[in-house]
């Protein structure tokens, strides 16, 4: 772990928002149900957030940061073993939902797995309506790779809105950190789709996870 950690710049979030932000994750949050189908949606009632990653990006442990919860998302470290959509119900009363998307670019995964994570992740972004903004995880140390622009490409094609995240930005030197903002930022200004401020985020250390949390309750307006 590199010792020598980047401030994230501001990201335009007022301190009103981060405030606000702040209550609302320390409020009820709960898990709904998993969803290995379409027809297991729950009714779409209320502005949803999906989070979006490559196997072992630490998108659980994210989820469980930007949550306060330790167990609420499961981490596993085994690639690919989620094939399901994930949903937890956020406020009291209801007021939107965090989609954990299965993982992806799980190398050793059957082509039946592959096929059957496209067909559910592809209808889901084209078909929900109550989808406000997919956050999709970039790990720190390795940038956007391929796998990660075949999931870009499917959001750009539904028009879903997302915004790029990097993981682990603690587990990288400042400077290598900049540097994979910058090229991040500069892919995410070619596409469609994607927001043009990415945000950098440690699960362990808590960087970035109020930003992060003010960037959800952007999104669901």
């Amino acid at each position: 772990m590199s010792e020598d950690i980047a401030i994230p710049e501001d990201d335009g979030f007022s301190a009103e928002l981060i405030e606000h932000a702040r209550k609302t994750f320390a409020g009820p949050v709960s898990f709904l149900k998993s969803a290995p189908a379409l027809e297991h949606l729950p009714a779409p009632v209320v502005p949803e957030v999906a989070f979006a990653g490559r196997s072992n990006v630490g998108k659980s442990s994210l989820l469980n940061a930007l949550t306060g919860r330790n167990g609420l998302a499961r981490t596993s470290n085994t690639p690919g073993r989620t094939q399901e959509l994930n949903f937890f119900d956020v406020g009291a009363p209801l007021a939107f939902r965090l989609v954990d998307m299965p993982g992806y670019g799980f190398a050793k995964a059957p082509k039946d797995v592959v096929k059957k994570w496209r067909f559910l992740v592809n209808d889901f972004l084209r078909g929900r309506d109550t989808l406000k903004r997919a956050l999709v995880l970039i790990d720190s140390r390795h940038g956007i790779k391929d796998v990660d622009r075949d999931i870009l490409e499917m959001l750009d094609k539904a028009a879903v809105s997302y915004r790029l995240v990097l993981t682990k930005a603690d587990k990288v030197k400042a400077t290598e950190l900049a540097d994979v903002m910058d090229s991040v930022a500069a892919e995410a200004r070619k596409r469609p789709a994607a927001h043009p401020d990415i945000l950098a985020t440690s699960s362990e250390g808590g960087m970035g996870i109020a930003e992060l949390r003010a960037a959800v309750l952007e999104a669901v307006g």
